[in-house]
């Protein structure tokens, strides 16, 4: 019925209709006081990514992609868009970017209003796709009785319209406004003549947003978070990473300078090898006597933290953190002793043979902790686990790595005999304790062995390990195998390399989708019956949806992202480069793909 109907009203549609001005700026529409604001200035900016047909090959081939395209809904939708497609004489993706290609704003508003503002850039295209769905509307209307529910109400010059009862929409010149309110539609239809004050553009604290989201932003953000504090949710949201010390270690600067800001911005810029994300907060959580402080050390004593570059290199992470401030915080920060937490204190007075862990053991670290993650080169002489997991290492700063040196190779013995002690009492292979060199630097290592197994091609995980320690240029290298704990040895070596400048104190993350994408194509088959296991799945859906994600990740290049203070603001960078590889071949005839 739907599609007759369309396919009727189609060639009456086409004559240009006339559209009357509207507002010069799309927040022109908007209140001074909302929550949320979200403003798409430059849409055709995402629209080229999104809609991409490399991309659009592999989100199709995805199985719950699949599943919906074969359900009823699914089926009857792309029956739908297609037959609108006939009706206008316009692909769907064209008619989309001439739909919304001028802009859109969204926003959020007490009492839970809703208004959202799209520009079309072919006034003539909203109009026809409006009568078109209105003449639905008032077919399923009239089969139901009640037809005069469409009659449209009059505000001014405007005719507002509800298809359905549960929203209200108006096009006026080029615009098209929609709202899940009466109230809210007609107090935006007369913003338009009430003083500039009484519009978002009024508001100090979007200007302020606005601006710091960069004129170049396909999409910007505002959120009004005085207001949104305000909310028992999301203020218990800000608080809930108190209770985790590893949130609140990797994350305090963040969580602290949104606790003390007012409002915050984002804005998203689209260029052709990818997309850079900026957020800002206008908190900067600058008090000294915070127990957040720790995230915040004092830059003399906290340099610059280099990339440190190893082979094989996925991931690397860089922050600014003073583990002798965080840990002689912790009364403040974790007031309640958990189990864990006591256990923690347990077990590093063993290690460490009674001494403070607070002023005797982290207070010979400098501000600065660097992870690092890189791919394992196994040795096919040697031995090849059958599910292979990237080494991993973290590095740390000494002051002075003399005496204490050997405090921490006591402690690293002492861990290593407790593994060996509880796997002995499951009767589990146990850790050999070697020693090696690596340029001029004494390593410890740990490896187990492979005496007594023959097929050297597919080793237990357990294989993945070689647990390393290493003390090179007063630095403390706590690897997961012996391999990545001599490249990192090496890169100290080296010096600091390229890196951020003198006295940045940015936390950084950086992501190498290539090499990711490498490392979980070689585990391909282990991800496929993990799929299998985990999903219900059968052998083909697992292997189609694996593939799937294998290459969406190929899309991406490199991660970098960057937080750190502006002044009185924080603020965090976000550059993500794309590259296109090869489109993956047809998913089979479950492919319900759009055009």
């Amino acid at each position: 019925m739907l599609c007759e109907l369309l396919l009727v009203a189609g060639p009456l549609l086409r004559a240009p209709l006339a559209a009357p001005p509207a507002a010069d700026d799309l927040t022109d529409w908007l209140p001074a006081d909302p929550l949320l604001v979200i403003e798409a200035p430059r849409p055709r900016a995402l629209f080229e990514p999104l809609l991409d047909a490399e991309l659009a090959a592999v989100v199709t081939s995805l199985p719950p992609w699949q599943a919906w395209a074969a359900s009823p809904e699914g089926r009857e939708f792309w029956n739908v868009v297609r037959t609108l497609e006939a009706t206008l004489g316009l692909d769907w993706r064209t008619a989309l970017a001439r739909l919304a290609g001028g802009g859109a704003v969204l926003a959020v508003a007490p009492p839970e209003s809703l208004l959202l503002v799209l520009e079309a850039e072919d006034a003539d295209l909203l109009l026809r796709l409006h009568t078109i769905l209105l003449g639905f509307a008032r077919a399923e209307a009239a089969r139901e009785g009640d037809a005069s529910r469409l009659d449209p109400v009059r505000h001014g010059d405007v005719e507002v319209w509800s298809f359905d009862g549960k929203e209200v929409h108006a096009i006026v010149g080029n615009r098209l406004l929609f709202a899940n309110r009466r109230e809210g539609l007609v107090a935006a239809l007369e913003r338009r003549a009430a003083s500039p004050g009484a519009r978002l553009a009024g508001a100090e604290g979007w200007r302020a947003a606005r601006a710091t989201a960069g004129p170049d932003a396909a999409v910007r953000l505002y959120a009004d978070l005085a207001r949104l504090k305000e909310n028992p949710g999301f203020a218990r949201g800000l608080e809930e990473g108190r209770a985790n010390p590893l949130a609140a270690l990797l994350f305090a600067g963040i969580v602290e300078a949104m606790r003390e800001a007012s409002w915050l911005s984002a804005g998203l810029a689209v260029a052709d090898e990818g997309f850079v994300l900026r957020a800002v907060v206008d908190g900067a959580a600058d008090d000294p006597a915070s127990p957040a402080a720790f995230a915040r050390p004092d830059p003399a004593d906290a340099p610059a933290l280099p990339s440190l570059a190893v082979p094989g290199r996925l991931a690397a992470i860089g922050l600014h953190r003073d583990l002798h401030g965080f840990y002689a915080a912790k009364d403040e920060l974790f007031p309640e002793r958990t189990s864990s937490l006591i256990f923690f204190e347990n077990m590093m007075g063993i290690f460490f043979t009674g001494r403070d862990l607070t002023d005797e053991v982290l207070a010979e670290t400098r501000p600065g902790v660097r992870l690092v993650v890189a791919e394992q080169r196994h040795d096919p002489a040697a031995g090849v686990p059958e599910v292979r997991i990237p080494a991993f290492a973290a590095v740390l700063a000494l002051r002075d790595a003399g005496e204490f040196g050997e405090v921490i190779e006591e402690a690293w013995q002492k861990a290593l005999g407790l593994v060996n002690f509880t796997r002995g009492q499951d009767a589990l292979p146990g850790l050999i304790l070697d020693r090696g060199e690596q340029n001029g630097t004494k390593l410890t290592i740990a490896r187990f062995s492979t005496a007594g197994i023959d097929d050297r091609a597919h080793l237990p995980p357990r294989f993945n390990y070689s647990p390393t320690l290493a003390l090179p240029q007063n630095h403390l290298v706590l690897s997961s195998t012996e391999g990545l704990a001599r490249d990192l040895v090496d890169a100290l070596a080296r010096g600091a390399g390229a890196g951020p400048e003198a006295g940045d104190q940015d936390d950084r993350v950086e992501l190498d989708g290539a090499g990711i994408g490498a490392a979980l194509a070689a585990n391909r088959e282990a991800l496929v019956r993990s799929n299998m296991i985990d999903e219900g799945h059968t052998r083909e859906e697992a292997e189609l949806e694996i593939g799937a994600l294998l290459a969406l990740i190929g899309f991406v290049d490199e991660v970098d992202l960057r937080v750190g203070r502006r002044g009185a603001t924080t603020g965090a960078r976000l550059d993500v480069h794309l590259r296109r590889p090869a489109a993956p071949a047809p998913a089979g005839p479950r492919d319900a793909a759009p055009r």
